[in-house]
């Protein structure tokens, strides 16, 4: 799954988080916002940007983050689900025993108990890391996870988990900055442990990765194995999923006042039209943008 790359949407980092407040952006670097219903947490997707995402949480809604995350334009979504679906269980719990949240706490345990599910994996630890750091690399060699702990402040990056070769277009990149509490960087190496596949097309995968990757058509079972256990999805299951989800989506948008404005414009040119002909206009909508996080492919 590391060295899957992105597929150019952020559907899997956000589903987690498909019920926390969503704010399109049309001016800025930032094509969509999501946080916590208090906004102490912030989930900001950079679509056209190196840094797809950049992840926060603060105080309050007006202070500055207390650590950052970012991921960038390689890093599958999956790994960025590690992220936001243990931010949830933090802020549910927080608000359920009206404290600050676990997501507030800082580094709390030793690195080697951060790392723990990438060594129960067979991670190795690198005995040629520079002073002052330490390496745990993968079994293939193809990804790890670097703990610096040299300098001060609370804005350095301290932890950066990666894979892939060295490349704008193959290394996927995960950074914490130094008070990022410790069990949300356990919940990302988590993911990257996981042995299971994730659904691409193929041309979403770099030519230069395919050699290191296990590439497998998904086929449709036979109709006696669909009775026994569910089949997995095709790439064209996929995509008629999305597009029907953005249908009902869309649906439920909220309208804003650019979809107001055209709107009213299709509906002035319409009723010219009856007053001309004598006769109905066919009917016309506006195309609602979706609620869901669905942003521009980044590239």
């Amino acid at each position: 799954m590391y060295l899957a790359g992105s597929n150019g949407t952020g559907e899997a980092g956000f589903a987690p988080v498909a019920h926390w407040p969503h704010q399109y952006l049309d001016e800025g670097p930032c094509q969509l916002l999501v946080t916590s219903p208090d906004q102490r947490i912030r989930i900001g997707w950079f679509g056209d940007d190196f840094e797809l995402w950049k992840i926060s949480a603060a105080e309050d809604a007006f202070s500055a983050p207390r650590w950052t995350a970012t991921f960038n334009h390689v890093t599958p979504a999956e790994m960025v689900a590690g992220l936001t679906a243990a931010l949830v269980q933090d802020y549910d719990e927080a608000i359920a025993s009206d404290t600050p949240g676990r997501f507030l706490t800082g580094p709390t345990i030793p690195w080697r108990d951060t790392v723990r599910p990438l060594t129960d994996a067979g991670w190795n630890l690198d005995g040629a890391a520079e002073l002052g750091t330490v390496e745990i690399i993968a079994p293939d060699d193809q990804a790890g996870i670097l703990i610096d702990r040299r300098g001060y402040g609370s804005d350095r990056t301290t932890v950066e988990l990666w894979a892939g070769p060295p490349g704008w277009g193959t290394r996927a990149e995960a950074t914490f900055t130094a008070r990022t509490p410790s069990h949300l960087i356990t919940a990302t190496a988590a993911v990257m442990a996981k042995s299971t596949p994730v659904v691409r097309e193929r041309h979403q995968v770099d030519r230069r990765m395919r050699h290191l990757v296990t590439m497998t058509p998904v086929a449709s079972a036979t109709p006696i194995a669909e009775a026994q256990v569910s089949r997995a999805p095709t790439p064209l299951d996929v995509r008629r999923t999305a597009v029907t989800q953005a249908v009902h989506r869309a649906a439920r948008a909220p309208r804003t006042a650019a979809d107001l404005r055209v709107m009213a414009a299709q509906s002035r040119s319409t009723g010219a039209v009856q007053k001309r002909t004598g006769h109905s206009a066919p009917a016309t909508s506006a195309r609602l943008p979706a609620s869901s996080p669905t942003p521009r492919r980044g590239r």
